[in-house]
């Protein structure tokens, strides 16, 4: 199986590189999506001679992951992983995310912070972001995971041409689970690590996802 890895990117210099040289000996190929960043990630990110595109504008990160999946399939993927450039996932558990799909066991395979891995999780996100999104997908949505908001994931190729991500924010995580939800997809979940590194990534992600959350059933 021909296993791709789409690696999201907006102003990512600093950590790029890094997560690059972990995630390409594990994977068949590696493409990067410069979402129109204002540092030198793109050209950081070409310098390891991987796949690069990149954004003309700012579109967001669930348009870059759409980017990277219409790449992916047409150039062969049959495994399609969606991994952070900020180095909070680790790429060692790339191999737990596709297992069950190579086995036949699962069409998509979520990540999850509180499966029994630990992970530093911020206490606003750990003790309200994440049960108030699990509460709204569990009450409008009828679906019940662990960890509904994780962005690390993998799917295969029929998913992800069945599965078009039109939510270019940060509300894609939930637009995905929704709509393998609705298509009878056999999901699972496995344990992963998460490592919070600044600020941003630990209050002002869990806003704009509620926010976008409410704002995608209100307009439904």
């Amino acid at each position: 199986m021909k296993v791709f890895c789409v690696i999201p990117a907006y102003n990512e210099a600093q950590s790029i590189i890094a997560v690059i040289n972990r995630v390409k000996p594990i994977v068949d190929e590696l493409v990067v999506v410069d979402d129109h960043s204002s540092d030198l990630t793109f050209d950081l990110a070409q310098s390891t001679g991987i796949s690069v595109l990149h954004h003309i504008i700012n579109r967001g990160q669930g348009a870059a992951l759409q980017t990277g999946n219409d790449y992916a399939l047409s150039h062969g993927a049959d495994i399609i992983i969606h991994f952070d450039a900020d180095g909070q996932f680790l790429a060692e558990e790339i191999k737990d995310i596709v297992q069950p799909i190579i086995s036949n066991q699962a069409d998509i395979v979520f990540g999850s912070r509180f499966l029994g891995k630990k992970s530093n999780l911020p206490k606003f996100k750990k003790n309200i972001i994440m049960p108030l999104a699990k509460a709204i997908n569990n009450i409008f949505f009828g679906i019940n995971l662990s960890d509904p908001q994780n962005g690390f994931r993998a799917m295969s190729a029929k998913v992800a041409r069945e599965i078009r991500i039109e939510n270019d924010g940060m509300a894609h995580c939930n637009e995905i689970l929704i709509k393998a939800h609705k298509n009878k997809y056999r999901l699972q979940e496995v344990p992963i690590t998460v490592i919070y590194h600044e600020f941003g990534q630990k209050f002002s992600g869990g806003i704009r996802i509620i926010k976008d959350l409410i704002y995608k059933k209100l307009t439904k």
